[in-house]
C-alpha cells in the first residue's frame, strides 16, 4: 500500500509557510560575534557543521541585519554555543536595537581580535572563507582557527519559536 499525499492540506510555498515548519524544528542556539569599529552579534540557529577536513561551519545571516555590514567584511567570527542558563542572553543576541555587549553581558577580546562571550559551553573563533548569497541572507562558511569546547551545562534549544532546555 502506498501513502496518498493529503493535497487539500499542502499550503503553497511562502516565508509563512517556511517559518511555521522551522517551528516543529528544534535548533541549537548559537550567538555569532564579529569586530569592526565595534563589536556586533546575533543569535542563530542556522548554525551547522559542515566539514571536519578542513574543520568548516556555516550560518546564516540576514542582510538587514544590523550585524551584516561588519560580517561581510570582517575576515573572522567567533561562534559561540550557548547553555541553558543563558536565555537572556540569547534574547539580547536576539533583539532590534539592544547593547548587546554592554552589561549584564560579560566578554572579552579573543584571537584574531575576535569578541568572545564568557560562561558559554563551547566557543569557536573561525576564518571566513565564503559569502554566499541566498535570497535576503548569506551563507557564510567559515574555517575553524581556535575553539574551547569545555563550558559547563546542558545546550539551549530554539522551538516553537521560545528557547527552551533540554530533556531526557
Amino acid at each position: 500500500m502506498t501513502a496518498t499525499p493529503d493535497l487539500a492540506a499542502r499550503r503553497p510555498a511562502s516565508p509563512d509557510l517556511l517559518r511555521s515548519v522551522f517551528r516543529q524544528h528544534a535548533a541549537g542556539v548559537a550567538v555569532v560575534t564579529a569586530h569592526g569599529d565595534r563589536p556586533v552579534g546575533f543569535t542563530a540557529t542556522s548554525l551547522s557543521s559542515v566539514a571536519a577536513e578542513p574543520p568548516l561551519i556555516s550560518f546564516g545571516i540576514g542582510t538587514s541585519s544590523s550585524s551584516w555590514p561588519v560580517v561581510s567584511e570582517t575576515e573572522h567570527v567567533g561562534v559561540h554555543i550557548l547553555g541553558e542558563h543563558q536565555r537572556e542572553l540569547a534574547a539580547t543576541f536576539a533583539r532590534s536595537g539592544a547593547d548587546r555587549f554592554g552589561p549584564p553581558t560579560r566578554w572579552r577580546i579573543g584571537p584574531e581580535g575576535v569578541p568572545l562571550l564568557d560562561g558559554v559551553l563551547a566557543w569557536l573563533v573561525c576564518r571566513v572563507v565564503a559569502r554566499v548569497p541566498a535570497g535576503d541572507h548569506r551563507l557564510v562558511l567559515a574555517e575553524v582557527v581556535a575553539g574551547d569546547p569545555a563550558g559547563a551545562g546542558r545546550p539551549l534549544l530554539y522551538h516553537q519559536g521560545r528557547f527552551n532546555a533540554l530533556r531526557d
